[in-house]
């Protein structure tokens, strides 16, 4: 728990993380910078697809359209969310050379819009329109 509280300070206070070991090369913090950066840019477009399911498919019953909107919008949270952990983690772990962390949110990220995904299809393919 209190790594946690730690890594979870380090998100507000980044200079701290330079106490921790020895300056990588600026290349590897620049592409971990890169990579956060894609991260935010994938919770944009999530959270921008859940306001297009939300505000342009009004055809679509209220609890289909609302519950796809959420999704992507919960996605979009999370994956900024996690953007900023796994920077503090990366950044961390080369300082500290040790190996970089490994995630399965990726995975959960990609079934997650894969469900959406099919939801939609079945959406356009049987057309739940308002009852």
């Amino acid at each position: 728990m209190n790594d946690f509280v730690q890594g979870l300070r380090l998100w507000f206070a980044p200079e701290r993380i330079r106490e921790e070991g020895d300056t990588p090369d600026y290349r590897f913090s620049l592409a971990n910078e890169r990579t956060f950066l894609a991260w935010i840019r994938t919770a944009l477009a999530l959270i921008g697809g859940g306001f297009a399911v939300d505000q342009f498919l009004p055809e679509l019953a209220w609890g289909v359209r609302t519950g796809l909107a959420l999704a992507l919008l919960a996605a979009g949270v999370l994956c900024a969310l996690r953007a900023v952990n796994h920077w503090v983690r990366c950044e961390r772990a080369m300082r500290r050379g040790e190996d970089l962390p490994v995630s399965r949110f990726p995975a959960l990220l990609g079934l997650a819009v894969a469900v959406v995904a099919v939801s939609m299809v079945v959406v356009v393919v049987f057309g739940w329109e308002r009852r």
